[in-house]
């Protein structure tokens, strides 16, 4: 019972504020630690209470030499029993309590719940970028620097706490005990004091700096191990294992170069502290023994001075670690900010509103878009597609046909121009609700590592089991469903399919996307290369279910493939980000301009090999 009420104190599931995370390591601790305070504080003030318990423990001990130094045995407990209990109760009973209290806090309350939180609520705001964002890096470097910034924040945190309390209890009560014994007693402890503030001065920074450098070279070294994974196939079919093994072995040399200049920088650290505690020893103990044969101390003086001493010898190298750990924990937060602490460049406007879509029809008005690149992908086109029309997009490559799609789908923000579906600006509606109106059917159909039925329900959520599977027995997935079983021995709908669906054919694949689609039933549809995976035997056998998934639609397909593009109801020809000619296919024959010349070169009813990059 009492665990769970702690586990309970800090909600790891808590909505973030919808904005970046500050891009400074110092705010984005505060941001995080701000929203937990009062359990932070709570560990706080018990942490000194432990600390304080710590330090009068060896007061103590020498008072209870002292006592019995002066007092005959006999009647010894008689005398002093009363403050031998205060001792005991203060040794039994409360330093437990006080510890007990202080793991609650820190074991069920902050370590679990505040770095689910942290990694929660980074997740949530990286998942939101742009497309370019995840383009721009490897999802392995996103992913680890996600989880690995959210254990490092807290665990720093933690130490700070601890470390704090116990370096000022401990050399301030010793500072004072000393002092209260004899003030010269307090001189080696000083002068340690100053010489480990030095050291702390010195190697800190370097710290800082090596371990960021480290935690940068982890994560390029992780980014490269899981894009190897990712890419498989394409390791195998090339042959290039060996190539592979040197790509990764170049980041693991530079992360291992990272790692020796720490482990240098630590092994220094250490000697230094540990000549300085030595110093502190002997020279705390020769001079406590010289002061008691001056007749300036007592032998309880002696036992105080020499235990309390010893234990700041081992609480020094204990703080020396804490420290290293501290700053290689900042290092890979401020590692982790590269990535997290970034602004979306697609967001929605304060006032954005949900797309309302009766009709169907988009319009591009002198839209720019160029991907950050000097000169045009996209430079003042206009297209005007009817509710309900269907238009192929033909053009070589590079013409501009996906980034229409793209911006379309607001994947990218456009430059200039705008966007019009049923006369609302998509710039000015939410993300969500515009993908929610338009299905999409890829060339490179990626599912995700999750059953059939799960990749499916990503089309719509509430779909009933019948649903599911009409729409799979209208794209003709139903031939092959029940026969899949993965390795765990799931079957059929349950069966998953390997990350990005490697488990299942190109056709297979490709059958699943538009059953999805069918599925989500949205009012406007992309095709993109919709078909390009299938063979001609395949595609015939799902034509009819492309022709209900384009039916009532609006429909806009970048396709080669004459048994797609015969479809249309109208051919939009572009060339250089341009809209060069419209209109069906025999009059695009008739004006015998680019598309004619393309189509010279089919035979078949395909688009020649030569032909099939420039038209994709």
């Amino acid at each position: 019972m009492i665990f769970r009420w702690f586990e309970s104190l800090i909600d790891a599931f808590k909505e973030p504020e919808d904005g970046m995370p500050p891009d400074s390591v110092w705010r984005f601790y505060v941001f995080y630690l701000r929203q937990v305070w009062p359990v932070f504080a709570a560990a706080i003030v018990v942490g000194f209470g432990v600390a304080i318990v710590e330090v009068a423990m060896f007061g103590f001990i020498g008072r209870i030499v002292d006592l019995a130094k002066g007092a005959p045995a006999a009647d010894f407990f008689a005398r002093h029993g009363r403050e031998l209990l205060w001792m005991v109760l203060v040794t039994l009973v409360a330093r437990p309590v006080l510890i007990l209290l202080h793991d609650l806090l820190v074991n069920q309350a902050i370590v679990p719940n505040l770095t689910s939180r942290i990694r929660w609520q980074n997740h949530r705001y990286v998942i939101r970028q742009s497309l370019g964002f995840f383009q721009n890096d490897y999802a392995g470097r996103i992913a680890n620097r996600i989880m690995q910034t959210a254990g490092s924040l807290r665990e720093s945190a933690v130490q700070i706490v601890d470390a704090i309390w116990y370096v000022t209890i401990y050399t301030g009560s010793a500072l004072v005990m000393f002092a209260h014994a004899d003030v010269w007693l307090a001189a080696p402890l000083l002068l340690w004091l100053v010489l480990y503030v030095i050291t702390l001065a010195y190697f800190v920074p370097r710290t800082k700096e090596r371990s960021w450098k480290q935690s940068e070279a982890r994560s390029r070294l992780m980014g490269r191990i899981v894009d190897g994974y990712s890419n498989i196939l394409t390791l195998k079919l090339f042959a290039h294992t060996r190539r592979e093994e040197a790509y990764v072995a170049e980041a693991m040399g530079e992360q291992i170069q990272r790692m020796r200049s720490m482990t240098r920088l630590t092994t220094a650290m250490d000697a230094t502290i540990s000549a300085l505690n030595g110093l502190l020893i002997v020279g705390t103990s020769a001079l406590a023994v010289w002061l008691w044969s001056q007749g300036r101390v007592t032998v309880g003086a002696i036992a105080l001075s020499t235990g309390l001493v010893i234990r700041i010898h081992n609480m020094s190298g204990w703080i020396m670690w804490v420290v290293n750990g501290i700053f290689e924990n900042v290092g890979t937060v401020q590692d982790g900010l590269e990535t997290i602490a970034r602004p979306r460049l697609v967001q929605d406007r304060p006032d954005a509103v949900p797309l309302q879509v009766n009709r169907g029809g988009v319009r591009f008005e002198d839209i720019h878009f160029h991907y950050g690149k000097k000169g045009g992908v996209i430079a003042g086109l206009d297209l005007a597609v009817r509710p309900g029309e269907k238009i192929g997009l033909v053009g070589p490559s590079g013409a501009g046909k996906s980034t229409l799609v793209n911006v379309l789908l607001r994947l990218y923000d456009l430059e200039d121009g705008r966007i019009l579906i049923d006369g609302q600006d998509i710039a000015g509606v939410q993300q969500e609700s515009l993908r929610s109106q338009i299905g999409v059917v890829t060339q490179d159909t990626s599912l995700l590592h999750r059953s059939i039925r799960d990749n499916l329900l990503y089309g719509r959520p509430d779909a009933t089991e019948e649903d599911i599977r009409e729409a799979v027995r209208k794209a003709r997935a139903d031939e092959f469903i029940p026969q899949l079983v993965d390795g765990e021995g799931r079957t059929g709908y349950d069966a998953h399919v390997g990350e990005r669906g490697v488990k299942l054919s190109g056709g297979q694949r490709q059958r699943i996307a538009i059953a999805r689609v069918l599925l989500k039933d949205a009012p406007i549809l992309i095709l993109d290369e919709a078909t390009s995976a299938l063979d001609s035997e395949a595609e015939a056998a799902i034509q009819d279910s492309l022709e209900l998934l384009m039916r009532g639609k609006t429909v806009i397909a970048i396709a080669h493939r004459l048994s797609t593009i015969a479809r249309m109801d109208r051919l939009v020809v572009m060339d250089k980000g341009h809209v060069v000619e419209s209109g069906t296919h025999a009059e695009l024959i008739a004006r015998d301009g680019l598309y004619a010349r393309l189509w010279k070169r089919q035979t078949g009813g395909f688009v020649a090999a030569e032909d099939d990059a420039a038209l994709a």
